[in-house]
């Protein structure tokens, strides 16, 4: 009987960590880091001598 209850303890504890697991990867992918908002690329024409 011991042996199916730590078999019990063991599953509900590898599906806890699992569940942790993906709930962190999921949370790191989502996790943007801040970036400013200026354009690599302009089209202004600035110092032609216009």
């Amino acid at each position: 009987m011991s042996r199916l209850i730590a078999a019990t303890v063991t599953v509900v504890v590898a599906s806890v960590l699992a569940v942790g697991a993906a709930l962190g990867v999921v949370a790191l992918l989502e996790a943007t880091p801040e970036q400013p908002n200026t354009p690599l690329v302009t089209y202004e024409q600035a110092g032609r001598g216009d």
